[in-house]
């Protein structure tokens, strides 16, 4: 097995890290892998935020409601950026409403998640902990606000890392054959309870060992609170990708 998928294979999301700097050198080595990711259609429309101000990592921890951003080494926000697209085509002398569409911000979404993953692979394999913050989208108007983002940009995931001050334990996944199919979508037509139990009580045993029996949990419980939570502004996100300028160009229903 590559060393490459070793690192893979152990990832684990570290949240405390110790006081050993990062050098140059290797921030150096983790900016250039991040910026030879791939990009559709080569455009590169995604843009990164390195937040080294104390105050702005601050905000973005209340934001994301986890304190320990606040203390991350490096916190580095990936964003679509359709603005420098703008930009260049409407000094070219074309008409730059185009660059508008969802496609673009699609686009401009997988272009920055994967630059995202590039640093995390690089950051490990130099035996960095990282963890990708979904959390910035807790509220993303917020997120812009803080980070001064112009139209047609969008906060699309945060990763923070450093040398890690803790080891975490590895976090079951569920079994491959309930999320890879072959050919077609594969529906369990039965029940989908039964189908999990044994995940379920895998990750049973995984809480109730990570939390010295103070959490008893389950894979179908978690998800189901997670999809009934109250989160207005993440069920809006919409809004506030329309309020940067994207043309959404909605069907009525």
């Amino acid at each position: 097995m590559s060393e490459t998928i070793e690192n893979q294979l152990t990832h684990r999301s570290v949240r405390h890290f110790d006081s050993q700097p990062i050098s140059p050198e290797v921030l150096a080595q983790l900016k250039e892998a991040t910026r030879r990711t791939a990009t559709s259609c080569g455009v590169q429309m995604a843009s990164i935020i390195q937040v080294n101000d104390p105050e702005k990592k601050r905000q973005i921890s209340l934001v994301s409601n986890q304190d320990y951003i606040a203390e991350a080494p490096q916190l580095w926000i990936f964003l679509t950026d359709l603005y420098r697209s703008y930009r260049i085509v409407e000094e070219k002398g074309e008409n730059n409403n185009c660059v508008r569409g969802m496609d673009g911000f699609i686009q401009g979404f997988t272009d920055a998640v994967l630059m995202a993953q590039n640093l995390v692979n690089a950051a490990e394999s130099l035996g960095l902990g990282t963890c990708f913050l979904g959390s910035i989208l807790n509220d993303p108007a917020r997120i812009i606000e803080i980070l001064q983002l112009p139209e047609l940009t969008f906060p699309a995931l945060g990763v923070m890392f450093g040398y890690p001050g803790q080891q975490p334990q590895l976090k079951p996944r569920m079994p491959l054959e309930l999320r890879m199919f072959e050919d077609s979508y594969n529906c369990f037509e039965d029940s989908y309870l039964d189908a999990f139990a044994d995940y379920d009580q895998e990750m049973t045993t995984y809480y109730d060992t990570r939390a010295h029996g103070k959490r008893s949990d389950t894979f179908t419980d978690s998800l189901t609170r997670i999809m009934l939570r109250d989160a207005p502004l993440r069920r809006g996100m919409l809004n506030t990708v329309r309020a940067q300028g994207f043309d959404l160009a909605l069907q009525p229903r």
